[in-house]
């Protein structure tokens, strides 16, 4: 169990309800996900995230476990779209509606979602602190904090200007340790800095760390063959300390069982270990790939508005990890309005603005295949 935080004593694995199972249709799937809330709760394990913006998964924690469950026997945290929020009835009318979806009177954990310095300029003009201050002496959430993909630097103002925020939730993998994009280390040492105990998100990185088929994959059977590889991203993550709770979107019952192990039976990374991990990294990251730098200059010359750098990103994670798990929400996000690769036309009027001189046309045939098959 993790150590007692804000008061609750809380596992270190928490049940991510995001990548749900589904049926053939698309359709929630609620047999075994009914089974794995059950697994879960009997392996001692309590949390449970979600948010108004991941679509059914409100009502979806409602049905597998809210209206089977006594309220007393498990955490839920959901989250306030602050992307969404135009103005102070905004914030009212979106907590209410994620009250109904759960079907709770209350909230342990409440957070602002995607929250950044940018959006506390905004949010504050609105009154969205004295609105989470009057929710808390309602007792209409008991803790709240903030989920997080900004800077350590603003991280740092953030939590030196709101010190009455209680938790962080923070992008952390061994991947991302020492991203210059991510900065999961620095993100860390600053949430010590102010004592503030922290969630982690995205410690598979969205399941691209599970065992894909990628490069690094054969480096870990080698290393130890008895474990998962997603358990050694598990244990990087759980045994940092000041950890509230672990987020993983599990979908089967294998990944979930294989979680609880690797967690119940927790270990530190040992020196020969942790030289592995390091291996991996240095593997997966110079494992070749499209050399988009996100510059933006082809957007302007697309005759189909493709959101080409977005679908480079999707794609080279692909060519990395040799898989598209975790791709479904950002490939769906970057095809909204039928702009898919397949509708490239070939014109190549963006490649003629390209400074990194990327053939697109055949990049967007490429991921066509793939993608849409």
């Amino acid at each position: 169990m993790a150590e007692n935080y804000l008061g609750e004593s809380i596992g270190k694995l928490g049940f991510g309800f995001m990548r749900l199972p589904v049926k053939e249709d698309g359709t929630p799937d609620y047999e075994p996900m009914m089974e794995m809330v059950d697994t879960f709760l009997d392996a001692g394990f309590s949390y449970f995230d979600t948010a108004y913006k991941y679509l059914g998964s409100e009502e979806a924690l409602k049905i597998a476990l809210v209206d089977r469950h006594p309220r007393d026997r498990f955490y839920i945290a959901t989250k306030m779209p602050t992307f969404m929020i135009k103005s102070a009835e905004d914030m009212q009318t979106t907590f209410n509606t994620s009250l109904e979806r759960l079907g709770v009177e209350y909230l342990d954990f409440y957070l602002l979602h995607a929250f950044s310095l940018v959006q506390d300029e905004r949010l504050e003009k609105l009154g969205v602190w004295e609105f989470i201050d009057k929710l808390k002496s309602e007792g209409r959430i008991k803790h709240f904090g903030f989920s997080f993909h900004d800077t350590p630097e603003n991280l740092d103002i953030l939590l030196t200007k709101h010190s009455q925020v209680e938790f962080v939730q923070l992008q952390i993998n061994y991947l991302d340790w020492e991203s210059e994009k991510v900065q999961s280390r620095r993100l860390y040492e600053t949430v010590n800095k102010h004592k503030k105990p922290f969630i982690i998100m995205e410690p598979v990185k969205g399941g691209l760390l599970a065992g894909s088929g990628s490069r690094a994959e054969k480096l870990f059977r080698e290393a130890n063959p008895d474990v998962s590889e997603a358990s050694w991203a598990v244990r990087f993550a759980a045994s940092l300390d000041g950890l509230l709770t672990m987020l993983s979107g599990m979908n089967t019952m294998e990944q979930l069982k294989d979680n609880i192990n690797t967690v119940k039976n927790l270990k530190p990374l040992s020196e020969s270990e942790l030289d592995t991990i390091g291996k991996a990294v240095e593997m997966l990251r110079n494992t070749p790939g499209v050399p988009c730098t996100g510059c933006k200059y082809c957007l302007d010359n697309c005759p189909r508005k493709l959101n080409i750098p977005f679908l480079m990103r999707i794609y080279n994670d692909y060519l990395v990890y040799n898989s598209m798990v975790g791709s479904g929400f950002p490939f769906a996000e970057a095809t909204s309005s039928g702009r898919y690769p397949s509708t490239c036309l070939a014109c190549r009027n963006c490649e003629e603005h390209c400074p990194q001189h990327i053939e697109i046309s055949d990049v967007m045939s490429k991921m066509a295949a793939v993608f849409e098959k």
